[in-house]
């Protein structure tokens, strides 16, 4: 049966298309079960109906006519009840309806399963016999595991506008992560990186021969390409390294790579996407066999690939010569450098199918207040490209084509927005001070230029999180100690007196570093923070010395451990770093020691504060990552997003007894993060008694203005009620009434 499952499911991942997708499931299933029919009904939402898309056995004529809704007949039955139907006389149930296009008046034995995927019915797989017989349990078990297996690939296609009775050109909703909060309504320009065989989008030609000719033509040049520098060669290198050569010209030759990629364009595909097809299947058989040279043959069939790709996207703009207004910038995956192709006043939005909310494309949108949602799985590249769409990042979804009542609908919340900025704007040089007189002190994140954050000195009390990995981000190596020292130099004097709380290096999970590459399987409980640092103490060690040269005379910097888990690594970290002092004072700089603080991220921490608070001087709690795991959610994975909550009151009862526990060991608290971002959340923080809230910059307006209008012991109160509930629901429908009370409701971001 695994052998059936895993070909079949290979086939139907294989189809040119949809519907070649869907002939092929219910053929082949009709076929593996020996049975007389196979149809798939898909679920349509809006209609709130099935629809038989897909037969074999019944009468075609059928398809696409042939409507029920949830709860009637057989099929509605299986998806009212989400789970399997077998029957050995289905006339003779009480739900049975007859069809008359279908035919199916002939069939007797009926066996429906459900097929479902994330919580949501996506349609019902259906198998009939004439004879009557009770489908054995195997069956019945081949049938519930194909539709498991085939529930992602409809669900993508539903999602691509590739599954539906309407095309792309209406109204289609894709979801992803919320990245960077704030919404936009503009122009999807799509972008591709150059010659990446991965991110070719698939195209339908509009004419075959004029494919086939370019195709010929960039095989002509990259063939020259080999010659010539075969030739320059000639005389450095040994016979057997220029017999290479000769292999590449015999993998361009007609017989070889041109003949399949042509048969490719003829079937449907245009050049650039025929290309990358045949390479990707050549490289993917070569990986798999068991003979070495024949392995290292594929590296050499991927270059080639990328040599002739880059040719034929000479003829194929990657990025567009003007951007127009309201840019929303889409692709695979987008880097700080395509985002600063486009003019600054241009660009609305990002969006990407790769990436994380806590990638350096991510805190740099956070940072300049670009609406950002990544991680967009199932976005359909080739047909956004000047589509008009909605961008919502608050919630993480894009609208492509969007009808006219919800694009007025938007239009009306983006206005709202600025508006309320603008209203907000006069009060921003105010002390966060409550009605009843407790001062609430507001910090930024920062790990930019120093130009885009310094403005807000007058507006904050320090610099809670300095991420000092940006830098070591946009270099192609690990900076060294005199440009560390320039950088962080800048920052600290940019913001004196006021503290800047300088994180070290916290790299590792989704932060990787172009020459550092880290490699894991589950990256996110892996080798990251400090873990890296200790590990690599010669990193460390340049770090902690630039840091406190970067201090001298300004005595504002204090140093944060991120990712620790235990005690001893704090100590060996705190070792380092009187190293370092003693280092300095021994080459003629004389520097005292910093504060140093320690990140609770992770939950053993929380356990352990006592031992820590002898260690350290301050906590600084990273929220989002101690939410991700006391959830065991991965927020960065749109299959389980919705299940990341920072207000779940799991993370709110532990948020809470952690204040209680720092306020026993008179340990200064601060919280970093979305939950200190968000306007509700940050008057519940208040009311624990945390110490600081640090945040992005464009959180400052909303938070300083609930923090103003709500006394400290209202605060007190919302907390104790808000503890009292079991559910996130419940927990965000409270805390929307009481802002609502507090005519505070415009200061909250939209919600689901």
């Amino acid at each position: 049966m695994l052998e059936v499952l895993r070909r079949i499911t290979q086939e139907v991942n294989g189809a040119r298309n949809l519907d070649a997708a869907l002939s092929t499931m219910v053929r082949r299933i009709r076929k593996a079960m020996r049975t007389d029919v196979c149809s798939f009904y898909l679920y349509d939402p809006e209609l709130d109906r099935l629809v038989l898309m897909e037969t074999i056995g019944l009468r075609t004529q059928a398809v696409g006519q042939v409507e029920l809704p949830i709860g009637e007949g057989l099929v509605g039955l299986v998806a009212s009840r989400e789970e399997p139907l077998n029957l050995e006389d289905a006339q003779s149930h009480p739900q049975f309806r007859y069809f008359e296009a279908t035919g199916e008046e002939r069939y007797s034995s009926f066996l429906g399963v459900p097929i479902i995927h994330q919580r949501k019915m996506l349609g019902v797989l259906v198998v009939q016999q004439a004879e009557k017989r009770r489908y054995v349990e195997e069956d019945e078990a081949f049938l519930v595991t194909m539709a498991a297996q085939l529930a992602g690939v409809l669900a993508h296609a539903l999602a691509t506008g590739n599954l539906s009775r309407r095309s792309l050109d209406g109204q289609v909703t894709f979801r992803g992560v919320a990245a960077s909060p704030g919404m936009a309504i503009g122009e999807a320009v799509v972008i591709a990186p150059p010659a990446d065989l991965n991110s070719v989008a698939d195209l339908v030609p509009t004419d075959i021969e004029y494919e086939i000719t370019r195709l010929k033509e960039a095989l002509g040049v990259v063939r020259e390409e080999i010659r010539s520098a075969g030739e320059r060669l000639a005389n450095r290198i040994s016979a057997q390294e220029l017999a290479l050569f000769d292999v590449y010209q015999q993998m361009l030759g007609e017989a070889a790579l041109s003949q399949e990629v042509e048969k490719r364009i003829r079937e449907g595909q245009w050049a650039p996407g025929a290309l990358a097809d045949v390479v990707r299947r050549h490289v993917q058989y070569l990986e798999r066999v068991d003979d070495d040279y024949l392995r290292e043959r594929a590296a050499d069939i991927r270059d080639l690939g990328r040599r002739v790709l880059a040719h034929l996207q000479e003829d194929t703009p990657q990025t567009p010569d003007v951007y127009p207004d309201s840019t929303i910038l889409v692709g695979d995956e987008i880097s700080v450098a395509m985002l600063g192709e486009v003019p600054r006043d241009k660009l609305a939005g990002l969006v990407s199918v790769r990436g994380s909310s806590t990638s350096h494309v991510a805190i740099i949108a956070r940072a300049m207040g670009i609406p950002t949602a990544l991680g967009m799985v199932d976005l359909p590249l080739p047909r956004l490209g000047g589509a008009r769409v909605i961008l919502d990042g608050h919630r993480g979804r894009l609208f492509v084509r969007p009808g006219a009542e919800l694009e007025a609908h938007y239009a009306s919340l983006i206005a709202e927005e600025q508006a309320l900025a603008e209203v907000l704007e006069h009060e921003q040089d105010l002390p966060s001070l409550t009605p009843d007189g407790h001062l609430m002190p507001l910090m930024v994140n920062t790990g930019l230029a120093v130009d885009a954050v310094a403005s807000l000195k007058s507006r904050i009390s320090g610099v809670g999180l300095y991420r000092t990995e940006v830098p070591f981000m946009i270099t192609e190596r690990f900076p060294g100690e005199q440009e560390q020292t320039r950088l962080y130099r800048d920052q600290l004097e940019s913001f004196a007196p006021l503290p800047v709380v300088m994180r070290t290096l916290d790299i590792g999970g989704d932060k990787d570093l172009p020459y550092f590459p880290i490699e894991e399987a589950n990256p996110f409980l892996g080798w990251r923070g400090i873990r890296v640092t200790l590990d690599h103490p010669e990193v460390l060690m340049v770090q902690l010395r630039a840091m406190l040269r970067a201090s001298q005379g300004l005595d504002n910097m204090q140093v944060l451990l991120p990712m620790v888990t235990n005690v001893d690594e704090v100590d060996v970290a705190l070792r380092l770093l009187e190293r370092a002092i003693v280092e300095l004072g021994e080459e003629g700089v004389e520097v005292g020691r910093p504060k140093v603080g320690v990140m609770l991220e992770v939950p053993a921490t929380l356990y352990q504060l006592d031992a820590l608070a002898e260690r350290v001087d301050f906590f600084s709690v990273g929220s989002n990552d101690l939410t991700q795991y006391l959830l065991a959610v991965d927020r960065n994975n749109p299959r389980v997003a919705e299940l990341y909550d920072p207000l779940h009151p799991a993370v709110l009862s532990a948020m809470s007894r952690l204040a209680a526990d720092s306020r026993r060991l008179a340990m200064p608290t601060s919280v970093c993060g979305e939950l200190a971002g968000d306007p509700a959340g940050a008057l519940l923080l208040m009311g624990m008694g945390f110490s600081s809230l640090s945040m992005n910059a464009p959180s400052l307006p909303r938070v300083r203005a609930a923090i103003r209008r709500v006394p400290l012991q209202s605060a007190r109160d919302l907390l104790d009620e808000t503890l009292k509930f079991d559910s996130p629901r419940a927990v965000h429908e409270h805390l929307t009434s009481r802002m609502e009370g507090w005519n505070l409701a415009h200061l909250l971001p939209p919600r689901d």
